[in-house]
């Protein structure tokens, strides 16, 4: 989408990065091209404004979640929801299991679908571990995909094809690895 829709959306662009960042989905992944490569924020000030918005809710969802979902499966048809919450915890929580501080600050690092503050955060909460040390992993993290997304966006098309290939190299390793598995 142009700058136009965006900026048409009467927000100042600053916050309409802070508020990408925020969100579960986009976190500062999809919030960094959208400041640096649409909205044409120097990067530095686009990574500081980013970080921020994705570091944010961490705290707040390391304090809330266990509680909102114990609240919400208490109500028959949200118990689907949850678990399938607890699932996806679970199933992120092998890198965390097997290298404990650094699998968390790697599993948010790593900037792929489904691996940002918002998973790490959630696997803090499925495996139960410290919230003050899950916190600096995870904002370790965070810090470090933002350095990725960043490096990624400034090198243009070439950091968009190179993304795709490691993408899609990924892609093509789980389809194969996920073959070899018994049922």
């Amino acid at each position: 989408m142009s700058s136009e829709f965006w900026l048409g959306l009467g927000l100042p662009p600053e916050l309409l990065v802070f508020l990408a960042a925020v969100l579960p989905v986009s976190e500062l992944r999809g919030a960094l091209p959208l400041a640096i490569n649409v909205l044409g924020i120097p990067w530095y000030w686009a990574y500081l404004i980013a970080l921020a918005g994705n570091l944010l809710p961490i705290p707040v969802i390391l304090v809330l979640l266990e509680k909102v979902l114990n609240l919400l499966e208490r109500f028959s048809f949200m118990r689907g929801f949850t678990r399938w919450i607890y699932a996806l915890g679970q199933r992120r929580s092998t890198p965390v299991e097997k290298y404990k501080r650094i699998g968390l600050m790697m599993l948010v690092a790593v900037p792929l679908p489904v691996t940002g503050a918002w998973t790490g955060s959630l696997v803090e909460v499925v495996l139960g571990l410290n919230y003050k040390e899950a916190l600096i992993y995870i904002s370790l993290g965070v810090a470090i995909a933002g350095v990725i997304v960043t490096s990624l966006c400034l090198l243009g098309w070439f950091g968009a094809i190179l993304a795709g290939g490691v993408l899609g190299g990924i892609g093509v390793y789980r389809i194969i690895h996920s073959k070899n598995r018994p049922l």
